[in-house]
């Protein structure tokens, strides 16, 4: 700063003009011993400015981190968040010393937007103080501890376990469950907290290491967790067995996803669809009659038609009963039959429910894997790609065997 500069922002500061002083809190240029005097005395907007530029001299720094306004710690934490985290221990001088010293008091403090502000700006950082990422995990604030949780690697399986074990919220667990690595002693500890947002986080989680018998547990725990359905579908390189027990409870179309997300041989895929349809045929499952399904099918179709988008997104939502319910009350048929061909897996009477219906082969085919559960050998293909391979006669002669007078 040049003496002609300097004694203009010296006139600045002796006129106390606020809007003035904002310009100067502002300025990379400003001289220190001016943006330590603007800490002191300057309004709370003036003082948040300094709190945030760079060329602040620490002094500076360490008297604005006991200021009594929110902003101002928050702009200072967000400044020192910024430069300071990931510098190594062996490459810092007292400046950085001090300043990291000033980010674990703002890590400690009273407003949880603060201690968030610090959480966020650590998250990644590995040369920061273990006590510090701590203390920021276990915060009782999900919004603070979620990030350390989740991505600091400054947290070793020890420390997670021991967070875990002390009764860690949801929103925490979760976080855990969404680590990039998560060794299988964390995961069993994680399931045996019940939490289905956590494990439905961990099921999803290619990094997480799930044994065996924790997957057990977790299909145990299934049949009555709904969310746990869709989850547990979309889980890779599961055994045979895990998969045959998954396909006993959920959803047709999870089923099919289970199957072509694992790319099972024919027979595998048999014994999987088998499961399925034994489940179905026993009402374990999603077909048996629900009035709730009946009303929600109701209300589907008063509000659109019942074309190809509906029938697709139905089955991408996995809503089979409510799908089996849109197509008695389109075709006016009785519900009983609509449920029994999809039970019976003929493709043929499949696909000429699906024209019936005005609805594409495309969707005919949908209809055959995901809801009817047919083999892939047994799938009845459209003709050259996109037409439905039957003639109208033949589809409507096959009907006729199969649908009541009406619903």
């Amino acid at each position: 700063m040049s003496q002609e500069t300097y004694a203009s922002a010296r006139a600045v500061l002796e006129r106390g003009k606020s809007k003035e002083w904002g310009a100067l809190a502002k300025a990379q240029t400003t001289h220190p011993e001016m943006l330590y005097y603007l800490a002191q005395n300057g309004d709370a907007p003036v003082r948040a400015s300094v709190a945030a530029n760079s060329a602040t001299p620490i002094q500076a720094d360490e008297f604005l981190s006991d200021d009594e306004i929110e902003d101002v710690r928050a702009a200072l934490a967000l400044k020192i968040g910024r430069l300071l985290p990931d510098v190594p221990e062996a490459a810092r001088d007292e400046i950085g010393l001090k300043s990291l010293a000033i980010l674990e008091k703002l890590a400690a403090d009273e407003l949880p937007r603060i201690r968030g502000i610090v959480a966020d700006a650590v998250k990644a950082a590995k040369h920061v103080p273990h006590g510090m990422v701590r203390a920021l995990a276990e915060d009782v604030e999900a919004a603070v501890s979620a990030p350390i949780l989740q991505y600091s690697p400054m947290l070793s399986d020890e420390d997670l376990r021991e967070i875990i074990a002390a009764g860690a919220g949801g929103g925490a667990l979760n976080a855990i469950a969404k680590r990039a690595d998560v060794a299988a002693a964390i995961s069993h500890d994680l399931v045996a907290t019940l939490n289905t947002d956590a494990i439905g986080s961990l099921l999803t989680n290619k990094g997480a290491q799930i044994r065996e018998d924790t997957l057990d547990a977790i299909i145990d725990a299934a049949p009555s967790a709904p969310p746990l359905h869709e989850p547990l579908a979309q889980r890779e390189n599961m055994s045979l067995r895990a998969m045959k027990r998954i396909a006993g409870f959920v959803a047709s179309t999870l089923v099919s996803m289970m199957v072509e997300k694992n790319g099972l041989d024919e027979a595998a895929a048999e014994e999987v669809l088998t499961a399925a349809r034994e489940a179905i045929s026993a009402d374990k499952i999603d077909d048996a009659v629900d009035e709730g399904w009946r009303e929600e099918a109701d209300a589907l179709l008063a509000a659109s038609k019942f074309d190809d988008a509906l029938v697709r997104a139905l089955i991408k939502d996995n809503k089979r009963g409510v799908l089996l319910h849109c197509f008695s009350l389109a075709l006016e048929a009785p519900y009983a039959d609509i449920r029994r061909i999809f039970k019976d897996r003929d493709a043929k009477v499949v696909t000429a429910l699906a024209w019936k219906a005005g609805l594409t082969m495309r969707t005919g085919l949908a209809l055959q894997r995901s809801i009817a559960l047919i083999n892939a050998s047994d799938i009845l293909p459209a003709k050259d790609g996109v037409d439905f391979p039957m003639e109208e006669g033949d589809m409507e002669w096959l009907l006729a065997s199969q649908l009541s007078e009406a619903a």
